[in-house]
């Protein structure tokens, strides 16, 4: 099956260990899409020291960590979430993960304390590739690729998701998960 065929939404990217971009080290991508034009994701484990209010006006007083989606448009916010029977209009990229939908219900759904901070990921920016990239990274071997977990997005902490999605993956995957950050490939 060739790598084309393979990507899609709900398939995750995992940063080979040697992965040199900073932005991207032991980053795990979840690709919300995947068309002949490109692709986009959002970088799972990636916490920036700042809650949504902080960046976004008459929002919730609630604390919602916000995330490094990627290096792109990082003057936007994105959002997937687990709770698409609350919000309407959003897109379901795995089993129990869902992209985006109504902002101003999601603030209403926020102040009644249907949607808790365990039920949805808020990221600045996101991951892009333009149509054939991620198909080339993948062959260069820049990235592994697995699938979704609405775990992964909900209830895993940051600092461990890489290892922890390389250790599903199982086989030569869970050696790799325990390398060392100081491992060289020398």
């Amino acid at each position: 099956m060739s790598t084309e065929k393979q990507i899609r939404a709900g398939k995750v990217l995992i940063a080979q260990p040697f992965m040199e971009d900073p932005q991207f080290k032991q980053s795990v991508i979840v690709i919300c899409e995947h068309t002949q034009d490109g692709s986009l994701g959002f970088v799972l484990n990636k916490p920036l020291k700042m809650n949504v209010n902080e960046l976004v006006s008459e929002f919730p007083e609630q604390e919602f960590e916000l995330y490094f989606g990627g290096p792109v448009a990082t003057d936007t916010i994105h959002y997937i979430h687990n709770s698409r029977d609350l919000l309407e209009d959003s897109q379901e990229i795995s089993k129990g993960v869902f992209w985006g939908g109504d902002f101003e219900k999601l603030k209403f759904l926020i102040r009644s304390e249907l949607i808790k901070p365990g039920d949805i990921k808020f990221f600045v920016g996101y991951s892009g590739w333009s149509s054939g990239q991620l198909e080339d990274e993948l062959k260069g071997n820049s990235w592994f690729m697995g699938e979704m977990d609405a775990n992964y997005a909900f209830n895993s902490h940051s600092y461990s998701l890489w290892k922890k999605v390389l250790q599903v993956k199982g086989d030569t995957f869970s050696v790799i998960a325990q390398m060392n950050e100081g491992f060289s490939k020398n």
